[in-house]
């Protein structure tokens, strides 16, 4: 199932070009009040709602997709974890171009670690990425995110997919500079999710997808999901060791060789096998 969300916060499945407006679903979502949960409350009931979703595509409205302004599907995630350097021939670029370091420390993930960025950076497709340092070099970063469908703690690698609720195309916008990566990929509009959440039994091998991106057409990045270093279930995994994840929370999980620089008016497309197209302007 392919899961969006759209326009005014409204709950799509995505059917080919056109998607059905499941929205009322939603009324079954339990109500909540302060303080309010930690997760996102879709994500943590959607195996629950599953069936229900299913059986109301039949009669539900159906909207062109071309139509609709495309929102990040997980609405509420509590963390967004990040990945760096975890492809070898990113790693290499990294530490080979004085534009993309600038002195900072880099390390191999294993050592390096994992870090965060503001959820407040979040957006969907059609929200586009707004460009806040014009003046200073800004790239474009293609990612698998994997979206957390239950509290996972200490997780062993062999248990980490069953997890997982399922997946989605990420952008990791990045200013480069000499400040902590969570400062230079947090500001607003740098973190892209779409264009719809794929569930996991619909992506049950994660090792080998191709991915892509370009920019105004012209090819950029291109890799597989086979060149992670570590991959899915060892990132899930790794991050568990340190964080609690809850329904919803996200990990992108690296990006290949081929980052460069964005600026406004430029049209990004991403591509991963098995989930789909993002399509995402820069302004």
């Amino acid at each position: 199932m392919k899961l969006c969300r759209f326009n005014d916060d409204r709950l799509g499945v995505v059917l080919g070009d056109e998607l059905a407006d499941v929205t009322s679903v939603l009324d079954e979502l339990p109500a909540v009040r302060y303080p309010l949960p930690r997760h996102d409350p879709l994500i943590a009931h959607l195996a629950t709602l599953r069936p229900r979703l299913e059986a109301a595509v039949a009669n539900a409205p159906r909207v062109p997709l071309a139509g609709v302004r495309l929102l990040s599907p997980v609405a509420n995630p509590g963390k967004l974890v990040a990945a760096p350097v975890n492809y070898v021939k990113h790693l290499q670029e990294v530490l080979g171009d004085a534009n993309l370091h600038h002195n900072n420390q880099i390390s191999e993930i294993q050592r390096a670690g994992l870090f965060l960025k503001a959820t407040s950076s979040l957006v969907g497709a059609s929200e586009g990425v707004p460009i806040i340092h014009p003046d200073r070099r800004t790239d474009h970063e293609v990612e698998l995110a994997v979206v957390i469908g239950r509290t996972a703690k200490n997780v062993a690698a062999a248990d980490a997919l069953s997890y997982v609720a399922g997946y989605t195309i990420g952008l990791d916008i990045t200013i480069r500079g000499p400040e902590e990566r969570s400062m230079r990929k947090s500001p607003d509009g740098y973190s892209v999710l779409g264009p719809w959440l794929v569930t996991a039994d619909e992506l049950a091998d994660t090792g080998a997808l191709a991915l892509e991106l370009s920019v105004n057409g012209q090819s950029r990045q291109r890799s597989n999901t086979a060149e992670l270093i570590i991959d899915v279930a060892g990132l899930i995994e790794f991050a568990t060791r340190f964080y609690t994840l809850h329904p919803g929370d996200v990990i992108y999980t690296g990006t290949p060789e081929g980052v460069g620089p964005v600026k406004p008016g430029d049209t990004i497309v991403a591509r991963i096998e098995g989930i789909g197209e993002l399509r995402v302007a820069a302004r």
